[in-house]
């Protein structure tokens, strides 16, 4: 028997493999805190050998032995008459899904119980004795329920729920003596008789239920570690602290402490930081010794009894944030606790979109009406006004500019579409109902950092929106909250926001040691204004891999001047509005070259069909007439003849009519424009000595004809049509500059595309997979319309997964089946894949393995690529 019990203390420890899987999770615990010369409460373990076969066993000579060791360290005598030192049992399991009772204060007995009530009051050391008769009435119920005595274990629960409401509410001790005198008699005879004879009597009635209980199998043990109170007198205290700050991080002592009081709920705490220097000292170095052997935050109680300091129990804590999590791993990077390959591993890669976005202070929400549900299409916490309609939005926003008012709005639509960018651009977050993770407001709100929410059963009118039975109107304020884990829910109402600061966070310096992992295989942002570059450089993109021009044409200044050439009825008449639009397109690509200098920079040439920049309500389209009348009122247009020109523009299937390469050939002069802004950009950069590393990428190509007409452009039958290729010699002619090494490639997001690859390549020097449209089209699911459906399909595990978030495998292999043509054709051929699912770990890992030598994604998923691309290159390496 003795073999099987094993005592630890701060300074004796077992290490012995054997034995530490024979004590069970709470008996490890105890070992690992004892090995860590912390002041932990000395104690011993009856293993799980032994711990269901004490019942016919002479345990007092035992456990008068290794309580004497107990008292030697505690300074107190075991059940003494005048100073009593208590004890607990620990049911120590091996799996943390069994669920014991408490069982606290053994030794106190009728002898010695005035003696305890003279330290803690006499309330409180009754109410002690009833919480030793609650737990161990337990465990009687539970053997009684093991051998089928259902009238005992009735009699026994009808106590156990006297006792606990007692033990909950502020009763005198005479009414607690009245409870114990009651039902002493379901417990064994003489339980409160003799300090060692209770603790015996307990163990074997614990054994024995776990002899009886079949689910133990010999899997757990027992733990007996005294009691330590921190209402022991006036050089008393208890509390509970976080090893630093859970939700910034700071290494700082986080919690409470409660002065001469054992059992702090409903407790007035007072900081820990504000302690007894002396415990603060030795608290503090309790924190760093156990964050550097978890090498995580903890959660610490401890109870100060008599001016001496014991370490009660610590854990992990569950609510911590990711700042938290990566200011500790850098603190011990710093101190050489860990190494960089460690630092960048504890990390989960999407845990970053947490430190990327604001979030809800919960404590702020607590009396606010909530809508719980719906899609997260890209996460974080908005606060909001909100409005119906892009204009209306817009309009909102100049007036509280204008009056110095709350500038925070939040975009309520069906769908958003392509001139709603600028809504989204100001806007806090958009709320939608058609479509999901892939849908277009997702998608750009993604790339502006906003936060989106689609919300399937909500129905819109014009000036109001229902969920439920929750009436919206316009003006109300929401609250977002979108997590990344877990679902998202609206707040009725202002809550309060804690903001994102990427240096404070720690998570620049983070991403400082990533960077060392990311080699061969890099990352690139999707980027079209000089403020989704400059914060992609900051997280540290290599460069843009997806510049999407038709953003560009929606400014306030600029749409209507790109409607004008759009209802252009000749060419000469779009070439005017053209030339007035190339400077603007220069100024917009100088200004992204210069901040990517020696970066790659992929311009995509005008991909979104003309039609989506065309009024599509009233109020626009009285803004294009006004525009256009102040133009040249000598030809001016009928409005019916403008509204026609607009109308005969409409597509039945505008994804895949004429956008794309399309557009360059019915008129290549709109790719011309783009194409001389760009190179004029470059070769004014290439004068102030700025590295420039410009490629052209042509969309929606489907065969390698289209591809060689666009770059070399051709003649028949007396037309002709200038490639891009000549028009770059044009400029740099004009301008007298050396050439600048520039690539010319293509967007495959058609099947035809990839299946055509080794063609397409004799052209292309570089490959995009656009793997959105490439989802559209080869599974023939519309990725704003595909939600309403994708409940039934999920039921029914028709799909695994959402295609837009995670590449099925149909479009994996078309993928790599255009890698595989392509690289044949030419061996030097970049390939990278563009788009939001190149920000999933998933994803990246497959592009890592068929060869692609990038991904691109929205700025705001940068770090979390970048980390999936270390972590996936640690991977391989190991």
């Amino acid at each position: 028997m003795k073999n099987n019990i094993h005592f630890f203390s701060a300074h004796e420890h077992i290490s012995k493999k054997a034995v530490l899987g024979n004590i069970g999770i709470r008996g490890r615990r105890a070992m690992e805190l004892a090995a860590l010369d912390l002041p932990i409460l000395p104690g011993f373990i009856f293993d799980s050998e032994v711990a269901s076969k004490l019942e016919n066993t002479d345990l007092k000579p035992h456990l008068k032995s290794f309580i004497a060791k107990v008292e030697k360290i505690t300074g107190k005598k075991y059940g003494d008459s005048q100073n009593p030192m208590l004890v607990k049992i620990v049911i120590s399991p091996n799996l943390v899904i069994v669920n014991y009772p408490t069982l606290h204060n053994f030794g106190l007995v009728k002898s010695n119980v005035t003696a305890f009530n003279k330290y803690v009051g006499e309330n409180f050391g009754i109410h002690e004795m009833q919480f030793l008769m609650k737990g161990c009435l337990e465990i009687e119920a539970r053997i009684a329920e093991l051998k089928n005595k259902e009238d005992d274990k009735k009699k026994i629960q009808a106590a156990i729920g006297v006792l606990t409401k007692e033990l909950k509410t502020d009763i005198s001790a005479a009414q607690r003596k009245q409870s114990i005198t009651k039902y002493a008699s379901l417990l064994p005879q003489g339980f409160f008789s003799d300090p060692y004879s209770q603790l015996e009597i307990e163990l074997k009635r614990i054994s024995c239920m776990l002899r009886l209980d079949e689910m133990d199998d010999q899997d757990t043990a027992l733990l007996i570690q005294p009691m330590v109170y921190g209402n022991y007198g006036e050089d008393s205290a208890s509390g509970m602290f976080f090893s630093r700050n859970i939700v910034t991080g700071e290494k700082k002592l986080d919690g409470k402490y409660f002065q001469n009081k054992f059992d702090e709920i409903g407790a007035e705490g007072n900081p820990i930081n504000k302690i007894q220097t002396t415990y603060l000292t030795k608290l503090e170095k309790i924190a760093l010794n156990i964050e550097d052997h978890f090498k995580e935050i903890r959660s610490i109680r401890f109870t100060i009894e008599d001016k001496r300091l014991w370490l009660i129990d610590q854990r992990g804590v569950m609510n911590k944030s990711t700042r938290a999590d990566i200011q500790l791993m850098l603190d011990l990077y710093k101190r050489k606790v860990v190494d960089p390959e460690y630092l960048v591993k504890q990390i989960k890669p999407n845990q970053l979109s947490e430190i990327l976005h604001p979030v809800i202070d919960l404590s702020s929400t607590k009396n606010m009406r909530q809508i719980a549900g719906g899609i997260a299409g890209a996460p974080g916490a908005a606060i909001g006004k909100v409005y119906f309609n892009t204009e209306k939005l817009l309009d909102a926003y100049k007036k509280a500019q204008q009056a110095d008012e709350d500038t925070r709005f939040i975009l309520c639509m069906p769908a958003t579409f392509a001139e709603d960018v600028k809504a989204i651009e100001v806007a806090t977050g958009v709320l939608s109902c058609e479509g999901g993770y892939s849908a277009h407001a997702s998608v750009v709100a993604r790339q502006y950092g906003k936060v989106s929410l689609v919300s399937t059963i909500m129905r819109i009118s014009t000036n109001s929106a229902v969920i439920g039975s929750v009436t919206i109107k316009e003006g109300d304020y929401l609250t977002l909250n979108v997590p990344y884990y877990g679902k998202p829910t609206i707040f009725l109402g202002t809550a309060e926001l804690i903001e994102p600061d990427p240096k404070e966070s720690g998570l620049l310096e983070y991403l400082d040691v990533v960077d060392g992992f990311v080699k061969e295989f890099h990352v690139r942002a999707n980027a079209d204004s000089p403020r989704d570059a400059t914060l992609a450089r900051t997280f540290g993109a290599r460069g843009i891999g997806l510049c999407r021009t038709e953003h560009m044409f929606f400014a306030e200044k600029r749409i209507n001047v790109f409607r004008e050439m759009v209802i252009a009825d000749t060419e000469k008449e779009r070439m005017v509005a053209l030339e007035k639009l190339r400077p603007m397109q220069k100024a917009d690509f100088y200004k992204l070259f210069k901040i990517m200098q020696g970066y790659v920079v992929t311009i995509r040439l005008l991909d979104a069909p003309l039609h989506e920049f065309l009024p599509h309500n009233p109020d626009e389209m009285k803004k294009f007439l006004d525009y256009l009348d102040d133009q040249d009122k000598t030809k001016k247009l009928p409005t019916k003849e403008v509204i026609a020109r607009c109308e005969t523009l409409d597509e039945f299937n505008p994804m895949l009519g004429h956008r794309g390469c399309r557009i360059a050939v019915s008129y290549p002069e709109i790719y011309a424009m783009q194409m001389r802004a760009i190179f004029e950009a470059v070769y004014t950069l290439q004068k102030e000595g700025i590295n420039v590393k410009p490629e052209i990428m042509i969309p929606l190509i489907m065969n390698e004809n289209e591809l060689k007409m666009v770059i070399y452009g051709k003649k028949i039958e007396g037309q002709s049509i200038k490639g891009l290729a000549e028009i770059e010699k044009e400029v740099r002619d004009k301008i007298g500059a050396k050439p600048v090494k520039y690539k010319i490639g293509t967007m495959i997001e058609l099947p035809g595309a990839a299946l055509g690859a080794a063609e397409i390549a004799k052209y292309a020097e570089f490959f995009s997979f656009g793997t959105n449209d490439l989802t559209q089209t080869t599974m023939g699911l519309s990725r704003d319309d595909f939600n309403t459906f994708m409940p039934d399909y999920t039921q029914f595990d028709l799909l695994e997964g959402n295609p837009f978030r995670i590449l099925n495998k149909q479009v994996k292999e078309l993928i790599a089946i255009a890698v595989r043509r392509g690289t044949m054709t030419r061996p030097k051929l970049k390939k990278g894949l563009c788009g939001e699912h190149g920000a999933a770990p998933e994803n990246i890992k497959f592009c890592m393995d068929i060869g692609l030598n990038y991904v691109s994604c929205s700025s705001y998923s940068v770090p979390i690529a970048k980390l999936a691309v270390a972590q996936l290159t640690l991977e391989a390496e190991e």
